[in-house]
């Protein structure tokens, strides 16, 4: 009963903002299915299988360095396979389409809310599916890396391909910092999806804030919910479609 209640404030809130921008975090990619960098599960596995921890072996030093064995890892670990966008973003997409989100900030690379019919998306680590020669700039598809033997080389010029993605070791791309800050300052209502306002990705842009209401939903308490105005237990891709957008 308290959910439902809660789900109700937050249709009013959402109902009432002239402006609502959502921030997905690792929760999202985690109720996809998908590869979740900080999960300590994940973690100890990918440094029993490569021997290497996974902060090191996706980062950009070990890019540069071992592109062998990041491409390895990347192309079994990361893009594997194309998991299709959940409730969770297809709610989103409902809700933008009747007017009722703006903007959706996302800390996963899958392009996840983008290819669920969201148009105003700012992927802020980059996507997967974005893979450019730094030399010469040709662009390839992510089917190009999947189906390259080993390491992807740039047809034009032989150079290794980068896939267009913030790794460890990396500063957000600037344009990308300013606009999200932008975006995060004309909310009425900021809505966090599977993450906290201690959140290291977005905790810096949360403080940009000055709307009405901050909202969140995610799957356990964190000691910082009792800032936000209103908070929902449960997984994003069961509250979500609870507001009937």
């Amino acid at each position: 009963m308290e959910q439902r209640e809660d789900v109700k404030i937050l249709r009013k809130a959402l109902d009432e903002s002239k402006y609502t921008v959502v921030l997905g975090g690792s929760g999202v990619l985690e109720e996809s299915g998908y590869f979740v960098l900080k999960d300590p599960e994940k973690a100890y596995e990918v440094e029993k299988k490569y021997g290497v921890s996974v902060e090191y072996i996706y980062s950009s030093a070990y890019f540069n360095t071992r592109p062998d064995q990041f491409y390895d890892f990347y192309k079994n670990e990361i893009i594997k396979t194309d998991l299709e966008p959940n409730e969770t973003e297809k709610a989103l997409a409902a809700m933008e389409a009747a007017g009722k989100l703006q903007c959706v900030v996302t800390s996963n690379v899958y392009d996840l809310s983008g290819r669920a019919g969201v148009k105003n998306v700012i992927n802020l680590h980059g996507t997967i599916y974005q893979n450019i020669c730094p030399h010469c700039h040709t662009e390839y598809s992510i089917d190009y890396i999947r189906k390259a033997p080993k390491v992807p080389l740039c047809e034009k010029c032989n150079s290794v391909v980068r896939p267009m993605i913030s790794l460890f070791g990396e500063m957000v791309d600037s344009q990308v910092m300013t606009r999200t800050t932008e975006e995060v300052e004309k909310a009425d209502v900021l809505l966090l999806l599977g993450t906290t306002l201690e959140s290291l990705v977005f905790k810096n842009y949360i403080r940009y804030f000055t709307g009405k209401t901050i909202a969140i939903i995610h799957k356990e308490p964190h000691y910082t919910d009792t800032k936000a105005d209103i908070v929902i237990y449960g997984m994003p891709k069961e509250i979500l479609p609870q507001l009937g957008y």
